[in-house]
């Protein structure tokens, strides 16, 4: 079937802008790169025989820490109709991402030479402050979130970080910061909020990886 024109604020559209996001967060997030949705600016659909659901995204995106620059990204969507993978996103940005370098050493650097681990609880708090020094972490978590946002995505969820409710460093031997969160993440469709446990390594080279998640409960 040829794809069809989605209203933007359709609401399959919407989800599967989430799903590409998730992936764009989880690929280029950090403890200096906040990336949101400032618009969906055009979607089209497609069912594809025998294989999925494919979404034809146009995106405007915002860096929730230089929010004067928008950037343009394109993204396919497609939900695989027999399997319980996550789905396969394709995104191209365009335009340059802001240089975090000097953000993210600084973090590195801050964090490596802390005498005792970091561990801080409910980021943001109840009147929905978060700490400058524990900024880093909360976007840390929002990018590790967006990697479960976009693996457990299907068309009928809608996962958002709602509150880091644990952190925990854990000190390695080897080069990489370790994290060890409780997040409450909600789900847009149901209205639940639902805990999760996620690990995740971060170097400034490297970026985040979730090595381990799993939902509580």
């Amino acid at each position: 079937a040829p794809a069809m024109e989605l209203p933007p604020s359709h609401r399959s559209a919407s989800r599967a802008a989430a799903a590409a996001l998730g992936y764009l967060r989880y690929l280029h997030g950090g403890p200096a790169a906040g990336l949101g949705l400032r618009e969906l600016r055009c979607a089209r659909g497609q069912d594809i025989d025998g294989v999925g659901h494919k979404y034809y995204l146009e995106l405007e995106l915002e860096d929730t820490l230089d929010k004067d620059r928008p950037l343009s990204c394109t993204a396919e969507v497609l939900y695989p109709l027999h399997s319980c993978s996550a789905p396969d996103v394709k995104l191209a940005v365009q335009g340059e991402l802001r240089s975090t370098e000097e953000a993210d050493k600084e973090f590195y650097t801050r964090i490596r030479s802390l005498e005792k681990e970091l561990v801080a609880e409910n980021i943001p708090d109840s009147h929905g402050n978060v700490p400058p020094e524990l900024e880093p972490v909360h976007l840390l978590a929002w990018a590790a979130s967006g990697y479960v946002a976009w693996q457990s995505s299907t068309e009928n969820t809608e996962l958002n970080l709602a509150q880091v409710k644990h952190v925990k460093q854990v000190k390695r031997s080897d080069e990489d910061l370790q994290f060890d969160y409780v997040v409450l993440l909600h789900e847009m469709v149901s209205q639940e909020v639902l805990p999760w446990q996620l690990t995740v390594l971060w170097h400034p080279q490297r970026g985040a990886r979730v090595s381990q998640c799993h939902a509580l409960g």
